[in-house]
Protein backbone atom coordinates (compact mmCIF):
# COMPACT_ATOMS: atom_id res chain seq x y z
CA UNK A 1 0.00 0.00 0.00
CA UNK A 2 2.71 2.90 0.86
CA UNK A 3 4.71 1.20 -2.31
CA UNK A 4 1.53 2.20 -4.52
CA UNK A 5 1.26 5.91 -2.56
CA UNK A 6 4.60 6.77 -3.02
CA UNK A 7 4.83 6.02 -6.88
CA UNK A 8 1.18 7.64 -6.67
CA UNK A 9 2.74 10.54 -5.55
CA UNK A 10 6.18 10.64 -7.80
CA UNK A 11 4.23 9.93 -10.86
CA UNK A 12 1.94 13.17 -9.85
CA UNK A 13 4.95 15.17 -9.14
CA UNK A 14 6.72 14.67 -12.54
CA UNK A 15 3.74 15.19 -14.35
CA UNK A 16 3.62 18.72 -12.47
CA UNK A 17 7.28 19.01 -13.26
CA UNK A 18 6.93 18.68 -17.36
CA UNK A 19 3.91 20.41 -17.17
CA UNK A 20 4.36 24.11 -19.36
CA UNK A 21 4.08 27.25 -16.99
CA UNK A 22 0.67 28.83 -17.21
CA UNK A 23 2.27 31.65 -19.06
CA UNK A 24 4.08 30.03 -21.92
CA UNK A 25 1.55 30.41 -24.73
CA UNK A 26 -0.34 33.40 -23.62
CA UNK A 27 -1.58 34.18 -27.06
CA UNK A 28 -1.16 32.84 -30.17
CA UNK A 29 1.87 34.30 -32.70
CA UNK A 30 1.38 36.35 -35.03
CA UNK A 31 0.05 35.01 -38.33
CA UNK A 32 2.69 36.03 -40.66
CA UNK A 33 3.91 33.23 -42.78
CA UNK A 34 6.01 35.26 -45.50
CA UNK A 35 8.05 36.94 -42.75
CA UNK A 36 11.50 36.75 -43.15
CA UNK A 37 12.47 38.66 -39.85
CA UNK A 38 10.81 38.72 -36.39
CA UNK A 39 11.21 41.31 -33.77
CA UNK A 40 10.01 42.11 -30.73
CA UNK A 41 10.49 45.65 -29.58
CA UNK A 42 10.75 45.84 -25.24
CA UNK A 43 9.37 48.96 -23.54
CA UNK A 44 9.97 48.97 -20.11
CA UNK A 45 10.08 52.74 -19.51
CA UNK A 46 7.85 55.33 -18.66
CA UNK A 47 10.45 58.20 -20.73
CA UNK A 48 8.68 59.75 -23.03
CA UNK A 49 11.58 59.99 -25.49
CA UNK A 50 12.31 55.92 -25.24
CA UNK A 51 8.31 55.59 -25.84
CA UNK A 52 9.13 57.71 -29.21
CA UNK A 53 12.33 55.26 -30.29
CA UNK A 54 10.48 52.47 -29.72
CA UNK A 55 7.55 53.98 -31.93
CA UNK A 56 10.01 55.15 -34.68
CA UNK A 57 12.13 51.59 -34.93
CA UNK A 58 8.88 49.60 -35.20
CA UNK A 59 7.87 52.61 -38.33
CA UNK A 60 11.65 52.00 -39.90
CA UNK A 61 11.25 48.43 -39.77
CA UNK A 62 7.80 48.70 -41.64
CA UNK A 63 9.58 51.02 -43.96
CA UNK A 64 12.84 49.13 -44.11
CA UNK A 65 11.01 45.90 -45.20
CA UNK A 66 7.40 45.08 -46.81
CA UNK A 67 5.49 44.73 -43.91
CA UNK A 68 3.94 41.25 -44.76
CA UNK A 69 8.25 40.18 -44.85
CA UNK A 70 8.15 41.60 -40.97
CA UNK A 71 6.66 40.58 -37.56
CA UNK A 72 7.20 43.40 -35.07
CA UNK A 73 5.74 42.62 -31.52
CA UNK A 74 6.07 45.57 -28.99
CA UNK A 75 5.94 43.71 -25.31
CA UNK A 76 4.78 46.33 -22.86
CA UNK A 77 5.25 46.68 -19.19
CA UNK A 78 6.12 48.24 -15.82
CA UNK A 79 6.30 51.70 -16.80
CA UNK A 80 6.46 51.34 -20.17
CA UNK A 81 2.48 50.47 -20.71
CA UNK A 82 2.35 54.32 -20.45
CA UNK A 83 1.95 54.36 -24.07
CA UNK A 84 -0.48 52.09 -24.53
CA UNK A 85 -2.85 54.01 -21.92
CA UNK A 86 -6.09 55.57 -23.41
CA UNK A 87 -5.05 58.87 -22.52
CA UNK A 88 -1.56 58.77 -24.64
CA UNK A 89 -0.54 61.72 -26.54
CA UNK A 90 0.92 58.89 -28.65
CA UNK A 91 -2.29 56.88 -29.05
CA UNK A 92 -2.84 57.68 -32.68
CA UNK A 93 0.75 56.75 -34.09
CA UNK A 94 0.40 53.17 -31.86
CA UNK A 95 -3.32 52.71 -33.53
CA UNK A 96 -1.53 53.46 -37.11
CA UNK A 97 0.98 50.71 -36.54
CA UNK A 98 -1.38 48.20 -35.33
CA UNK A 99 -3.17 49.24 -38.92
CA UNK A 100 0.15 48.06 -40.52
CA UNK A 101 0.49 44.94 -38.44
CA UNK A 102 2.54 45.48 -35.87
CA UNK A 103 1.38 44.38 -32.82
CA UNK A 104 1.26 45.73 -28.82
CA UNK A 105 1.35 43.53 -25.88
CA UNK A 106 0.60 45.07 -22.60
CA UNK A 107 1.07 43.51 -19.55
CA UNK A 108 -1.79 42.18 -17.46
CA UNK A 109 0.12 41.79 -14.14
CA UNK A 110 1.48 45.58 -14.16
CA UNK A 111 -2.15 46.54 -14.95
CA UNK A 112 -3.19 44.60 -11.70
CA UNK A 113 -0.48 46.17 -9.94
CA UNK A 114 -1.36 49.69 -10.39
CA UNK A 115 -4.89 48.30 -9.99
CA UNK A 116 -4.05 47.57 -6.49
CA UNK A 117 -2.03 50.45 -5.42
CA UNK A 118 -4.05 53.42 -7.13
CA UNK A 119 -7.70 51.77 -6.63
CA UNK A 120 -8.25 52.14 -9.91
CA UNK A 121 -7.57 49.97 -13.23
CA UNK A 122 -5.79 51.81 -15.70
CA UNK A 123 -7.37 51.75 -19.33
CA UNK A 124 -5.45 50.96 -22.15
CA UNK A 125 -5.93 51.37 -25.69
CA UNK A 126 -9.00 48.79 -26.56
CA UNK A 127 -6.56 47.60 -29.83
CA UNK A 128 -3.47 46.73 -27.55
CA UNK A 129 -3.07 42.55 -26.56
CA UNK A 130 -3.66 42.05 -22.97
CA UNK A 131 -0.74 39.36 -22.11
CA UNK A 132 -0.87 38.39 -18.44
CA UNK A 133 3.20 38.64 -18.24
CA UNK A 134 5.03 40.81 -20.40
CA UNK A 135 8.29 38.99 -19.71
CA UNK A 136 6.99 35.99 -20.38
CA UNK A 137 5.83 36.97 -23.86
CA UNK A 138 9.45 38.25 -24.28
CA UNK A 139 10.48 34.97 -23.65
CA UNK A 140 8.03 33.37 -25.62
CA UNK A 141 8.88 35.24 -28.63
CA UNK A 142 12.80 34.77 -28.12
CA UNK A 143 12.06 31.04 -28.05
CA UNK A 144 10.17 31.18 -31.58
CA UNK A 145 12.68 32.64 -33.58
CA UNK A 146 12.12 36.55 -32.56
CA UNK A 147 15.14 39.04 -32.18
CA UNK A 148 15.11 41.02 -28.65
CA UNK A 149 15.61 44.91 -29.02
CA UNK A 150 15.28 46.91 -26.40
CA UNK A 151 15.78 50.64 -28.02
Amino acid sequence: MMRSQTLSAMLLALFAWAAPPAFAQQVPLQDKPFAEHKIVLQLSDGDSRKQALVLSVANNLLKAYNPDKVAIEVVAFGPGIDLLLSGSERRKQVESLIAQGVRFDICLNTVDTIERETGKRPEFIPAATPVQVGVGQILLLSENGYTLVRP
